[in-house]
């Protein structure tokens, strides 16, 4: 199991991609399967740890990403022949190596950050099993073994039956996650709003964000970790999702689902994949018709958010499925290509 590591596996606050692959190498393990983590040095898991990399170069700015990306990679690769299979979670680079060994490679696309990257998935589509993480970041020059969704960890979020006062913004602070509409939303509908998330763009932050934190009608906390998440998230009225690019995913919009508080995203990327309007949260396309979508939140049926990530959105589905898709890549069963649905009524 290959992981980034630019944080932690799993990470201590932010890092999606990690969380994820340590969601699912402790579930295979817990399956009784002999899985090796090639992860950053501080890494804690279950499994067999490999690491040159000490600690996630976030972290630590004194590592130079690319040379420890470099040696992390190729350490894996190296020893390929010792394994049945490699899950590759970390981007293109590791690609390249897939036709230099004779182990079977699967890669979880989680999210193409530039069309630019696109030729070098193209070249190694015959030779690597490609899983997409939501229908809607398929792209028509790939074949893909499955989509399978994330799974989250219920445990860590406690369903709450009654909403709080605020708005909650929880996110990476970025033009892309649309903050400065989470703003200018929450002050139309005349709520408090909560921002949560690592300062990605220092300058959008200084520039769109910060001038309107009073600590009074918008406030920020910073970068939580697990249990500040739950609280937040559970203590939230709606969690507001206006984002400004096709989103691969959405992880902060299950977890919000899973404390029982709906979100109100803007129809982009997979947001109609995790969202039913009406049912489980708001799909808009302007801010002013999230501002109005604020005022209709009471009708949503909390416990309808908590069991669509019960029946959908489990690191134990989660788990099932990628197990699944090692069964196809291996030839242990027939090849089928898996496309998940959406939640509904």
């Amino acid at each position: 199991m290959l992981s980034p590591i630019a944080w932690r596996t799993p990470p201590r606050h932010y890092g999606p991609w990690e969380n994820v692959v340590s969601l699912l190498t402790e579930g295979l393990v817990n399956r009784g399967i002999d899985v090796t983590l090639y992860a950053t040095g501080d890494s804690e898991t279950k499994a067999v740890l490999k690491a040159v990399c000490p600690k996630g170069y976030e972290e630590d700015t004194s590592l130079e990403p690319k040379v420890w990306e470099c040696m992390h990679i190729a350490e894996l690769f190296e020893h390929a022949d010792e394994f049945d299979i490699i899950h590759n979670n970390f981007d293109f680079l590791p690609l390249s190596y897939s036709r230099l060994i004779s182990t079977p490679v699967v890669a979880t696309i989680h999210g193409f950050s530039s069309p630019k990257i696109h030729p070098v998935y193209a070249k190694y589509d015959d030779r690597v099993a490609y899983i997409s993480i939501s229908n809607a970041d398929r792209i028509d020059l790939l074949n893909y073994v499955a989509t399978v969704y994330h799974g989250i960890n219920l445990h860590q979020f406690d369903f709450r039956t009654q909403s709080g006062g605020y708005l909650l913004f929880f996110g990476r602070i970025h033009n892309d996650k649309g903050a400065r509409e989470a703003i200018a939303i929450a002050k139309s509908a005349g709520m408090r709003l909560i921002i949560a998330g690592i300062v990605q763009d220092r300058q959008y932050f200084e520039q769109e964000i910060k001038p309107h934190i009073d600590d009074l009608a918008v406030s920020y906390v910073g970068s939580v970790g697990p249990e500040q998440r739950n609280r937040l998230l559970g203590n939230a009225y709606a969690l507001l999702h206006p984002i400004n690019f096709n989103e691969p995913f959405g992880l902060s919009v299950i977890e919000s689902m899973a404390c029982g508080t709906p979100a109100i995203a803007f129809k982009r990327g997979s947001m109609p994949e995790l969202i039913t309007h009406g049912h489980n949260g708001f799909l808009v396309t302007t801010v002013e018709e999230a501002a109005r979508a604020v005022g209709d939140i009471a009708a949503i049926d909390r416990t309808a958010c908590r069991k669509c990530v019960e029946d959908r959105f489990t690191a134990e589905r989660m788990v099932d499925e990628y197990i699944a898709v090692y069964h196809k890549v291996l030839g242990l069963i027939a090849p089928k290509e898996s496309r998940p649905g959406r939640c509904t009524e």
